[in-house]
């Protein structure tokens, strides 16, 4: 199974070999100015199956505040979307942007982290697994 996630301009394009290791709900409010909404969702690979297919990407490092090493974004010069990251403390790991696969079939998170960040009112799928880290 091959994925293919694209920035909205499509000109950033990364490929990904296989499943994900874990797909994830990150409701940290670091993920919510990312995103412009109340959760960010990370599909991550091993790093040795996703692959730059198009385009180049602009960078933005910051502290994550919550896991207290540097993050990596990896976002289109044009249109702004990010569309992959890399943890410094998970360096075999790449997370990709769930919403830039555009595909209503990819898989549904396994796990939702930072719930002490989730917007109450927001219902969670019924036996999705929950960490407040």
């Amino acid at each position: 199974m091959t994925h293919l996630a694209k920035c909205a301009c499509e000109r950033l394009q990364v490929r990904c070999q296989g499943e994900p290791s874990k797909v994830s709900m990150c409701h940290c409010l670091d993920c919510q100015r990312r995103t412009g909404s109340l959760f960010g969702i990370a599909a991550f690979f091993d790093r040795e199956v996703v692959s730059v297919v198009a385009g180049v990407s602009k960078t933005f490092t910051r502290d994550s505040s919550y896991v207290g090493s540097l993050v990596t974004f990896h976002f289109c010069p044009e249109c702004g979307s990010t569309v992959f990251w890399e943890r410094e403390s998970v360096p075999g790991l790449i997370g990709v942007a769930v919403g830039s696969f555009a595909d209503p079939s990819f898989p549904q998170p396994d796990q939702s982290v930072w719930m002490a960040h989730k917007h109450p009112w927001l219902s969670l799928p019924d036996g999705m697994r929950r960490r407040n880290a």
